[in-house]
């Protein structure tokens, strides 16, 4: 029998695009840890239906979510990508470009902490806000992107699952610490409207109020 993750992959017809994202990130010997599809196409409809024009995107990878987010922008925004390494986001970039978005994102290399104290004292501002890199991290990527955010923002962070071991009352590692968190600060902050979706490795959204 058919999980319900792949039964919704088998309803879709493959993403030519994407899957070449997903090969040029095997062909660099990196380990591939984009996004699910089935989130992808999430984010490209969170993107659209919010209207988003500033999107912040906290680790690129190969550039497979950035794609899902520039897919849903309605051509005047801009998304811009923190990425610790400049390997990562040269392959990011370069897919960006061939699936004909490069003109609208923009790259800042280096930890994001760092990048992310910049645009508060720059007083940068967005709508949309994708979490996706180091784990031990993400309880501060949260604060930053709630303190950076128009109200109304959305936020999304990948990976809460950590294909299982945040359930797993055995497992207290770093990530595994930071992620549970991170998932409590999502469903209890005040600031928040969330939801938590347990598909996949787990998504979590919110709406910064």
């Amino acid at each position: 029998m058919l999980t319900p993750e792949q039964y919704a992959e088998e309803i879709y017809a493959e993403d030519e695009q994407l899957n070449k994202v997903k090969q040029s990130i095997e062909d660099c010997g990196m380990r591939d840890v984009s996004i699910a599809p089935g989130y992808g196409r999430l984010l490209t409809l969170l993107v659209k239906t919010s209207g988003a024009k500033a999107v912040l995107e906290i680790g690129a990878l190969g550039g497979y979510s950035g794609i899902c987010m520039a897919r849903g922008m309605n051509g005047d925004g801009k998304l811009l990508s923190l990425e610790l390494k400049e390997d990562n986001a040269d392959l990011a970039r370069r897919n960006i470009a061939e699936a004909g978005y490069g003109e609208i994102v923009e790259y800042r290399i280096g930890p994001a902490l760092d990048s992310l104290a910049q645009l508060e004292e720059q007083g940068e501002r967005f709508d949309f806000f994708f979490i996706d890199a180091d784990k031990e991290n993400y309880p501060a990527y949260l604060e930053y992107a709630i303190k950076l955010a128009h109200p109304g923002a959305i936020i999304a962070g990948d990976n809460t699952l950590l294909r299982g071991r945040t359930l797993n009352p055995d497992k207290n590692g770093p990530a595994v610490l930071a992620m549970r968190k991170f998932n409590e600060m999502i469903a209890r902050d005040e600031r928040l409207l969330s939801a938590f979706i347990p598909a996949y490795d787990g998504l979590a959204l919110a709406i910064v109020k």
